[in-house]
Parts: structure tokens; C-alpha cells; sequence
């Protein structure tokens, strides 16, 4: 299953109302179904103000292996980090009794 990226993408400055709206409308167009585009104006005076343009897009191959070989290295540094510091602390995790499944710590 593939996941949704958030990418974002920057506006310069135009001399224009036609030239932005025009820049806008092709944007709008080259956007990818169900999207959910936002627009904001971000910035300020010192630095200069910017149109940025967010939406969500379909995570590429490449980066669905990135994130899946980057994923497993970081879940057992976790698991590691994790028995660390229940030798250090002594202390025993275990799953409680009932339906929820919560953790229940005992030291």
C-alpha cells in the first residue's frame, strides 16, 4: 500500500494579477486527483513574501524502498534503546490482563 507525501511548492513574485492567476491556474491543472491543495502566503517584510502551494501526492517506488529499508533500521535502534533501558531501570514490561492490551509497567 502506498503512502501519500505531502510535497510543497513556491510561488515567486509577479508584476502582475493576470501573471498569477495564469501561474495558478496551471498549477490547479497539473495537480493529481483528490490532492487537497492549500494555498498560503508566506513570509514577511524583511525577508519577502511567497505563495507556497501544498498537496499530497502518491509515494514514488523509490522512495516507498527508501522509507521501507530506513523504517526497519529505525524500529530495531527502538527495540534496542528500549531493552537498554529496561536493564537499566530494571524494569519488566508485560502485556495487562482485559481487552484493551495496554502495557503495565513494574519495576
Amino acid at each position: 500500500m502506498s503512502r501519500r507525501v505531502k510535497e510543497f511548492m513556491d510561488i515567486g513574485e509577479h508584476s502582475s494579477l493576470d501573471e498569477l492567476i495564469e501561474k495558478l491556474a496551471e498549477v490547479r491543472a497539473a495537480l493529481p486527483e483528490g490532492s487537497e491543495a492549500e494555498l498560503r502566503l508566506r513570509g514577511d517584510e524583511v525577508f519577502g513574501r511567497k505563495i507556497t502551494i501544498s498537496y499530497f501526492r502518491d509515494q514514488t517506488e523509490a522512495e516507498a524502498e527508501v522509507e521501507k529499508r530506513y523504517a526497519e533500521a529505525s524500529r530495531e535502534a527502538k527495540e534496542r534503546e528500549l531493552e537498554r533501558l529496561q536493564r537499566e531501570l530494571g524494569v519488566v514490561c508485560y502485556a495487562a490482563p482485559g481487552k484493551r492490551g495496554k502495557l503495565r509497567i513494574v519495576a
